[in-house]
């Protein structure tokens, strides 16, 4: 039987280094062994192209780790065999992951040649002292030269930023609104600083911004950045929206391919969650996958569908009671900009 289309995730775990903040499945190696790498996801893309019947593909994203990193021959045979083992749509969004200083003009024309069309740039501070402080492998300048150049290919380009580290107030996150405004980037992605257990910094006793202080911080991001948010953490004009992500929040299936991948796939009607290994996936019940719709759903302006199996997990009467964090429309349910602020706990309500 054909199976619907399915949108492709690949994790590519290594980088130069780690940085202090970051709990991603991630290795630091110098020298990864890339033909291995590259054979065992080119074996789970097989596997999964058998199981959902060379299904159509709208989407692909490299993510990591430092996905940039990876040669150009072994991201060749990864795509050409992605495109061999399914029906990759003709304007498919392909996006890479980056890290400056990572990747140079010559091998981006590279990539963007073999069709990759989208590119996020982890960027996190437009400060050398700060990107320090967080680990990062990079400088300023080399973050701005990588932006401008993928810019000058027509490439789409993303960033990400961090802010709520120790000593960010109101105004320092402000101007940093506003040095991105001057990057001329179509869409960006602010996350707050969070400190994750077996970090260096869950190790330190850093002086974080309060709660309170953080709300603030995120109101002062919409009110300073020149693109619309469109998710929690993710702003952009309404043409350059992640196509892949949206996909996901949206509810959409997708294969988790990689070490410490995970996926969403859909087979004949029946849902399964999928871990990094293309011979481990369990079947989720109903209400399991409908509390994964309103979780990723609620993250994004355009809210969650109100499908029969949504409308059977949601606590209508908490919903109805508590309209300034939630909206609730014939067809959706959305939260409102304060429910934004304490999206984890309004979740915890509104699923019964």
């Amino acid at each position: 039987m054909k199976q619907c289309p399915h949108n492709i995730y690949i994790h590519i775990p290594y980088c130069k280094s780690k940085c202090r903040y970051c709990a991603f499945f991630s290795h630091a190696c110098a020298e990864p062994d890339w033909e291995d790498y590259t054979d065992s996801i080119c074996k789970e893309v097989a596997f999964w192209a058998s199981k959902l019947n060379h299904c159509t593909v709208p989407t692909i994203f490299f993510g990591g780790g430092t996905p940039s990193l990876i040669p150009q021959k072994y991201m060749c045979q990864i795509l050409r065999t992605i495109r061999q083992s399914f029906l990759v749509v003709g304007d498919a969004e392909i996006t890479l992951e980056a890290n400056p200083a990572t990747i140079d003009e010559n091998k981006l024309r590279d990539f963007q040649d073999m069709g990759i069309n989208r590119l996020s740039v982890g960027v996190q501070r437009l400060n050398d002292k700060e990107l320090q402080f967080l680990g990062r492998a990079h400088d300023t300048r080399d973050a701005i030269e990588l932006i401008n150049t993928a810019q000058d290919l027509k490439l789409r380009v993303s960033a990400d930023f961090i802010y709520g580290i120790p000593g960010d107030t109101e105004k320092t996150v402000a101007n940093m609104c506003h040095q991105i405004n001057n990057l001329g980037l179509t869409h960006c992605s602010l996350y707050e600083l969070t400190i994750e257990e077996n970090t260096p910094f869950g190790k330190m006793n850093l002086n974080m911004p309060s709660n309170d202080e953080m709300a603030i911080m995120y109101q002062t991001i919409s009110s300073n950045l020149e693109l619309p948010r469109y998710e929690v953490s993710n702003y952009a004009t309404p043409e350059n929206q992640c196509v892949h992500n949206s996909n996901i929040w949206n509810g959409e299936p997708y294969i988790g391919i990689g070490q410490g991948a995970a996926g969403r796939i859909l087979i004949d009607g029946v849902w399964y969650e999928e871990k990094g290994n293309a011979e481990i996936f369990n079947p989720l019940t109903e209400k399991e996958r409908a509390i994964e719709k309103i979780l990723t759903g609620l993250r994004t302006i355009r809210g969650c569908q109100l499908t029969q199996d949504v409308k059977n997990v949601i606590d209508i009467d908490w919903v109805k009671n508590h309209p300034q964090y939630i909206q609730i429309s014939d067809d959706t349910i959305c939260a409102t900009n304060d429910g934004m602020l304490i999206l984890d706990n309004i979740i915890t309500n509104v699923v019964k």
